[in-house]
């Protein structure tokens, strides 16, 4: 055992002593590494040499879709400005319209506006739960733009009935980036959906949080009318 321990430590000192030793002692030993492993180190590089292929593709697959996106986007927002609402969500046969572009170009930034302005056209003609789908799958890190598509979800909402939840949304987007321009309106808006729900007491609140704020706001002087009228249908509800 001891001269076994010896013989080791003696080979081991003339590697570390003698370099062209050690490389070949290296050498030698990755050659039969490849030799015994050669089937699993060619599906190791298959399978890295594929993902690396995939990768390529897929990149060049969604930059042409974005291209293409865009190009439809271009001319359906023409439509939706316009006001020519059914081309601008349907197309117009040679240009895909705003639900097809959301539908077959999502994960992209057309396929995301196109979200948007489906969800403005919607509501313009009408089909509320619709428009409320598209908006709630929009999404911006534009503070004023997603705020917006919030309280045109609430703005949907509404119309359907469901004020609670449309007042929620309207808070929604006056807590995003709360500034002193949008965020009153879009309380006003709370106030008035809580009011639409018979929560008085809610709306008073709603129109108080104006009014201590934003006291700078056009809508002050308004939610002091609105919060008196609250309070006292909130009074005459107890």
């Amino acid at each position: 055992m001891a001269k076994e321990t010896v013989k080791k430590h003696s080979e081991f000192e003339e590697l570390v002593e003698n370099p062209d030793a050690l490389a070949e002692r290296l050498t030698t030993g990755s050659e039969d590494f490849v030799k015994k492993n050669k089937t699993k180190l060619l599906g190791v590089f298959a399978a890295i040499a594929a993902i690396i292929v995939a990768g390529f593709l897929y990149y060049n697959h969604r930059t042409t879709q974005s291209q293409e996106a865009q190009e439809a986007m271009f001319q359906a927002v023409y439509y939706f400005e316009a006001d020519s609402l059914n081309k601008a969500l349907n197309g117009d046969g040679q240009y895909d319209g705003l639900l097809k572009i959301a539908d077959e170009y999502s994960g992209t930034d057309a396929g995301n506006l196109a979200n948007f302005y489906a969800g403005v056209a919607l509501l313009k003609q009408g089909s509320f739960a619709e428009a409320q789908s598209h908006l709630e799958e929009f999404e911006s890190e534009d503070f004023l733009m997603q705020a917006r598509a919030y309280s045109l979800t609430g703005d949907a909402l509404s119309e359907q009935g469901k004020y609670k939840e449309a007042a929620d949304m309207y808070n929604k987007a006056a807590t995003h980036n709360s500034n002193q321009y949008f965020s009153p309106q879009y309380l006003m808006k709370a106030g008035v959906a809580y009011e639409a729900a018979n929560d008085f007491q809610a709306a008073a609140n709603t129109y108080d949080k104006i009014i201590k704020d934003f006291v700078t706001a056009a809508e002050v002087t308004e939610a002091k009318k609105y919060k008196a009228r609250a309070e006292a249908l909130a009074g005459t509800a107890n």
